[in-house]
């Protein structure tokens, strides 16, 4: 997909922070990041199951679980805290936690409740973590950030006529993951001079839980989108939106 990658080249235990990482596409990331011999921290809001899924996939490599709730500032802070103490700088963070808190399937027929707490967790939570974290991640010297989006946030492809035929319109969902799009922008435009890049991943129409499982694409393949991003070489791109063929159009 992207041509450049290496960030294992830095003298010193490279460390990733991969949030909502329970099961699905953040556990399936976390488990290919350890694969290459990075030290992951698998956040998951609930201990048992995040404990289980860390324990899981222990095999890959170095995989240690950290009790985090996108939502939660205390958890948050206490995280950076951990990652200060114990390594003294991140390299990769995976905003990975998503949710969807739609019942209704069109715009008009959307609450606000419903649209809140969606952007709770998927844009006020990447904001949350992300900015806790750029201290940790200015420290790595090549930081790489990696917010998960999805084809459906993409205003090139909404514009389009029937552009998500057969898929339920929750508009939510839909729009918090263009605002994570424009975050990205955002976050790239600022952090270029530590050298950390920003990226969106479009792991494509996965087989999750979120969706009943009834995606197409396997969890190993939207990872490995994800995993790309987060091992870009020196010479990779920022502040772009990627699937598995390439850069997307917005």
């Amino acid at each position: 997909m992207i041509a450049s990658e290496s960030l294992g080249t830095l003298g010193r235990k490279t460390v990733a922070l991969v949030t909502g990482a329970n099961k699905g596409i953040g556990k399936e990331t976390a488990r290919q990041l350890a694969e290459r011999g990075i030290t992951v921290l698998l956040g998951a809001r609930d201990e048992s199951r995040g404990k289980a899924a860390a324990q899981e996939i222990s095999a890959a490599g170095d995989v240690r679980f950290v009790q985090l709730d996108v939502t939660n500032d205390d958890q948050i802070d206490a995280v950076a805290r951990l990652i200060e103490d114990e390594f003294g700088h991140l390299d990769i963070l995976i905003n990975n936690a998503g949710v969807i808190a739609e019942r209704n399937t069109t715009a008009a027929s959307a609450t606000v409740d419903e649209v809140q707490a969606t952007y709770e967790t998927n844009v006020f939570g990447v904001v949350r973590v992300t900015n806790a974290l750029i201290p940790v991640l200015r420290r790595s010297g090549n930081g790489r950030i990696v917010n998960l989006s999805s084809f459906l946030g993409s205003l090139g492809i909404s514009s389009a006529s029937e552009p998500t035929s057969g898929v339920p319109v929750l508009i939510g969902y839909f729009s918090s993951k263009t605002a994570v799009n424009a975050l990205t922008v955002h976050y790239a435009n600022e952090l270029r001079e530590h050298a950390i890049k920003v990226n969106s991943a479009d792991p494509g129409y996965v087989s999750t839980d979120l969706n009943g499982h009834t995606g197409s694409r396997s969890v190993e393949q939207g990872a490995a989108v994800v995993v790309s991003l987060a091992v870009l070489g020196e010479d990779g791109p920022t502040g772009g939106f990627f699937g598995e063929d390439g850069i997307q159009p917005w």
